[in-house]
């Protein structure tokens, strides 16, 4: 199994001093440790590119040109497989965007790069699952499940 990790759940796995963060922290810790379950976790390329945007950005703000933060995304490197965008995925990508449009349903503004299809279609790349808190945006182009209805728990 492939799991393609989300923006959201990146974010949080990067700044982990909220509470529900440091939960998906250790969701993550127990997924490595599974040794019953053959799967992979993903590193998409746009989610990489939308986290470490978003701190640059903080760091900037601040006067820094980086921060603990970001250095937490650059191990999750290490640890998760990197999924880099390739240009079937993004002529892919550009047709699950039109078709959402023509459908009524897209998920995000006309001028928007709309990120959630370019992770989709590396999703559907890799026949994998997106982990995400937006499963009801996701699951129109593929399947998609929240971190906890993935993997191992702490009971």
């Amino acid at each position: 199994m492939r799991l393609l990790l989300d923006t959201m759940i990146v974010s949080a796995l990067c700044t982990p001093r909220d509470p529900s963060h440091g939960e998906i922290s250790g969701w993550l810790r127990l997924l490595a440790q599974d040794s019953t379950e053959e799967l992979t976790v993903m590193l998409p390329e746009i989610v990489d590119y939308e986290v470490r945007r978003g701190l640059l950005h903080v760091a900037r703000r601040h006067g820094r040109s980086t921060t603990r933060n970001l250095q937490r995304l650059d191990e999750l490197t290490r640890v998760c497989e990197y999924c880099p965008i390739e240009t079937p995925v993004m002529r892919r990508a550009a047709e699950l965007w039109a078709e959402a449009r023509v459908r009524g349903e897209p998920t995000d503004h006309e001028e928007g790069l709309d990120g959630d299809v370019i992770l989709a279609a590396q999703a559907q790349a890799v026949g994998g699952i997106v982990v995400t808190e937006n499963v009801r945006h996701l699951g129109r182009y593929v399947e998609a499940k929240s971190w906890r209805d993935v993997g191992p728990r702490e009971d």
